[in-house]
């Protein structure tokens, strides 16, 4: 969910470390920590951006049953966090915001299956993997949940994926076109 001051979703996780590390490393800024003039200088730091948003959610379980719900805002403003998610303070953020895309990778790309034997055996091919996913998702396959109701003739839905809904394509994808598009050099 992006605002309209912020180009930055809020971004939902469940209590996995590596979320924050990643979500650093790609909306960070380098800062380097001023001198003091005693000792060496400060080694450039890695730090968030002021308008990013994360909220990590959390399930506390007993025997298998949840019996509490924590969320942790880990970076951003509150209000705007809540307000973005279409929930005042009052409420809490539930676990299907983080819950949702995680069970959406598992059941369509095998290598995320706990206990399978598509497991990626090198970092660069399990990348590459999920790089195609993430393609395939956004280009290709439309959405129930971003359908246009249209009634004229026999069609009664324009359907959408979620690259054009952000305006970066005008048409679904096919796999050919997908795998063959040559991204520009920059």
């Amino acid at each position: 969910m992006r605002s309209a001051s912020s180009p930055i979703p809020v971004f939902t996780s469940d209590d996995w470390d590596a979320f924050e590390e990643g979500l650093i490393n790609v909306y960070g800024k380098i800062e380097l920590p001023q001198y003091k003039g005693i000792g060496r200088r400060p080694l450039p730091k890695l730090v968030p951006l002021n308008d990013l948003k994360y909220v990590k959610v959390l399930k506390k379980k007993v025997k298998n049953y949840v019996v509490e719900t924590i969320q942790r805002i880990i970076f951003g403003d509150p209000k705007e966090i809540f307000e973005m998610l279409g929930t005042n303070s009052e409420s809490y953020i539930g676990t299907s915001y983080a819950e949702r895309i995680n069970l959406t990778i598992r059941t369509s790309l095998a290598r995320f299956i706990r206990k399978g034997m598509n497991f990626s055996k090198t970092m660069k091919m399990h990348q590459k993997a999920f790089d195609l996913f993430q393609a395939w998702y956004n280009f290709i396959k439309p959405h129930k949940s971003l359908r246009l109701e249209i009634n004229s003739g026999n069609r009664k839905w324009f359907q959408r994926t979620p690259a054009m809904v952000e305006g970066i394509t005008d048409h679904i994808w096919s796999l050919k076109e997908l795998l063959t598009f040559r991204v520009p050099v920059q």
